[in-house]
């Protein structure tokens, strides 16, 4: 069974004990998170298609640790007029784990 799910803004495929990394969640480590915007559920062939949401179904899962990705390096420069501009950024993530499906 799998859920397409709305977390933070962004949607996400997830299946039951998959972990994937999401937005920066306000929940502490170790917290159980729920999430209620569930777009589809597949249940083995059982399509159901949210309008926009699928009504009572909810994905639960638990959150593991909060980390940073990898640095993008922006670089800006204009040719012959000795401007360039150095910017690092590291995104902000959360790691989750799915634990349940319902729906």
């Amino acid at each position: 069974m799998y859920a397409i799910v709305d977390i933070a803004g962004q949607q996400f495929k997830v299946e039951k004990e998959r972990k994937i990394f999401v937005h920066r969640l306000s929940a502490e480590e170790g917290a159980t998170v729920e999430f209620e915007k569930v777009l589809l559920t597949d249940n083995e062939g059982d399509v159901k298609i949210g309008a926009p949401v699928v009504e009572g179904a909810k994905v639960t899962a638990k959150v593991l640790s909060h980390v940073k990705g990898d640095k993008v390096i922006v670089f800006k420069k204009k040719r012959r007029k000795g401007y360039q501009k150095k910017n690092g950024h590291r995104q902000c993530f959360t790691q989750i784990q799915i634990e349940e499906i319902v729906g």
